[in-house]
């Protein structure tokens, strides 16, 4: 499966563009990002035009369709894969490989799973708006 344009849109509304690298704020400035949340090998001063950062987040998003494919053993609609590689590219594959929310979808528990969407709000163990924001948004695109 592939993560479908109104899957790549949610993540872009969340992420937004920054052609000037940056530090996370959600991990203490580490590591630095760019464009949609891109953060392999970026260092302080790198600059990228929007062309680099749509180029970016497609290959990023591969290597997250690609985890989401290996890591969930029951069958996604459309809508469902799209929620998990967000919350993947957001949370980070190996926070879903080990989540609760895995466990129970691969149990086919999919009410259960999308449950677990609602715990994962939290930053340096703060509870912030824009996650919350954002899984309530995942949490409806899962259920669906």
């Amino acid at each position: 499966m592939q993560i479908s344009s109104a899957g790549i849109n949610h993540i872009k509304s969340f992420e937004g563009c920054e052609l000037k690298a940056y530090p996370d704020p959600g991990t203490g400035g580490i590591p630095w990002t760019i464009g949609y949340g891109h953060t392999k090998g970026v260092k302080r001063g790198d600059v990228i035009d929007k062309a680099e950062a749509e180029r970016l987040l497609k290959c990023d998003l591969a290597q997250f369709e690609q985890d989401v494919t290996r890591l969930v053993k029951v069958p996604l609609t459309q809508n469902q894969f799209d929620a998990l590689v967000s919350f993947a590219f957001n949370a980070g594959v190996m926070a879903l490989s080990t989540s609760t929310l895995l466990k129970k979808l691969n149990a086919s528990d999919y009410a259960g799973a999308a449950g677990q969407f609602d715990r994962w709000v939290y930053a340096g163990k703060k509870r912030l708006a824009g996650l919350e924001r954002r899984r309530r948004v995942e949490r409806r695109m899962f259920e669906s």
